[in-house]
């Protein structure tokens, strides 16, 4: 067999700290090299989107920089190139940092700036490393920072991840929609505080579920405004510093070509570098989406509870088997797995939270990990979501006659009484139903406190789920 190891083979490169040896084949340069050596912790690199995202940046202000005649159009063209390989799926394995990293995201922005320095020097006719045709701090990140690239980055991954949630999230809204309407004649009990409640409908229920997803829809929409305004040429402290005059507007401009977003530059550049504000906007509105999820699911879980010692009031699509030891045992497994993503949202949502209050003075130092749960927690709440969409929530099932049967057994109907014969004598009738452990109905008819005819009409149970006396 031909061996698939990499070589051994090395080249020398120098930083301000001195030479380190670099692995032959590798885009990336010495401070690549050494935040891999620094940061052996989790193994995770950035996400894709991440890179896309900065790479965008060094593409747009090539071009930026290019257009306004400080930086060489061959360079500029180089860049470009290198990006647009990037982008299209090639050299990903040279992105090496790990997504816990020196502060601000230093070691991400320099393993970019040398990628694409490297393969614009091949593109030249040049060898790695012979940073005099195309160098990684002086060309490919002129005009810019750390400081103001990163969260520009931020909010462009942001932005991506927001718009592949969103319809994941209308479709789930659809679906408890149209379930609304498939169990818009099932009479149920309703319940509070987990005891018997005026009758409610299966449809009436789901309907509010699909109006609590349409509104974190909305509030989710909505951070699109702040993560659009973006402080891309501040550089170093928000005053920009090594920028020509024209750079923020332009660049904007141009980010706004190549991503296809709609960016605008942002209208104070040093709240845009110190305040991690549309993040926290963002996580803020997906963990309140998460816990009103968590109670929908939890909900779905109850009313799927038995099959003959629980609710069972709905019946969930079994897809597979539920226990190793219990023959027959059928478990409401996407929702157990939802619930697991939806606790994991929450706590990325903490770490953000956490992070975003540590920012101290003109920088907050902890976007790389910030970043890293706002990605993270998006594409699971988005796949999570899906599955538990497709292979549950469409294919819920109503067990009408166990609905209609703990409606007619609740004593709560015995509500509808209130305006005819009064709170007091309305709650004997109850204690007296539930100690006799007959129903609502026999009770009233054995006192004989209406005619049939009258009790039927008053106690129609449909009509108990509409206003009116």
């Amino acid at each position: 067999m031909i061996s698939r190891k990499k070589s051994k083979k090395t080249r020398m490169e120098k930083d301000s700290l001195g030479e380190i040896k670099i692995p032959f084949e590798a885009y990336y340069g010495v401070q690549t090299q050494r935040a891999v050596q620094n940061f052996p912790v989790s193994g995770w690199k950035a996400h894709p989107v991440m890179i896309d995202s900065y790479v965008y940046i060094k593409k747009a202000a090539a071009i930026t920089n290019s257009h306004l005649g400080i930086l060489d159009k061959k360079i500029a063209g180089a860049i470009v190139k290198a990006a647009d390989e990037v982008l299209k799926g090639k050299h990903r394995e040279h992105f090496v940092v790990d997504v816990y990293q020196a502060g601000a995201g230093t070691s991400h922005n320099m393993n970019t700036n040398e990628v694409l320095a490297n393969r614009g020097i091949e593109i030249l006719g040049g060898k790695r490393g012979n940073y005099k045709l195309i160098n990684p701090n002086d060309h490919v990140n002129m005009a810019q920072s750390t400081n103001d690239t990163f969260p520009t980055a931020m909010r462009i991954a942001s932005l991506i991840m927001v718009k592949k949630l969103l319809p994941v999230i209308k479709h789930i809204q659809n679906t408890f929609a149209k379930k609304a309407k498939q169990f818009s004649k099932v009479i149920k009990s309703g319940r509070t505080h987990l005891q018997d409640a005026a009758p409610i409908t299966l449809g009436q229920e789901f309907s509010g579920y699909e109006e609590i997803v349409r509104k974190h829809f909305d509030l989710i929409a909505a951070t699109q405004k702040h993560l659009s305004e973006l402080g891309i040429g501040g550089t170093a402290v928000g005053t920009g510093l090594n920028t020509h005059v024209k750079y923020r507007t332009l660049m904007a401009k141009n980010l706004s070509k190549v991503t296809g977003l709609k960016l605008r530059p942002t209208r104070n550049y040093f709240e845009a570098m110190q305040s991690m504000l549309p993040i926290m906007e963002l996580s803020s509105a997906i963990n309140n989406f998460a816990a009103d999820m968590t109670k929908i699911t939890n909900d779905l879980r109850l009313l799927a509870s038995g099959p003959t010692t629980g609710f069972g009031e709905l019946i969930m699509p079994a897809v597979q088997p539920g226990s190793s030891i219990m023959p027959g045992k059928v478990n409401p497994s996407m929702a157990e797995m939802f619930n697991q993503v939806l606790y994991q949202v929450m706590g990325n949502h903490h770490t953000v939270m956490m992070c975003s209050q540590a920012g101290q003075l003109e920088l907050n130092v902890m976007m790389s990990v910030m970043i890293f749960n706002i990605v993270w927690m998006i594409e699971i709440l988005k796949n999570g979501l899906k599955a538990f969409d497709e292979k549950c929530i469409a294919g819920l099932k109503a067990d009408e006659k166990k609905c209609r049967e703990y409606a007619e057994k609740s004593i709560s109907i015995v509500t509808a009484l209130n305006p005819i014969i009064g709170y007091s004598r309305a709650a004997e009738i109850a204690k007296e139903a539930v100690k006799s452990g007959r129903s609502i109905m026999d009770v009233i008819r054995e006192k004989k406190i209406m005619p049939e005819k009258k009790l039927n009409k008053v106690l129609d149970l449909m009509k108990l789920t509409k206003p009116g006396l």
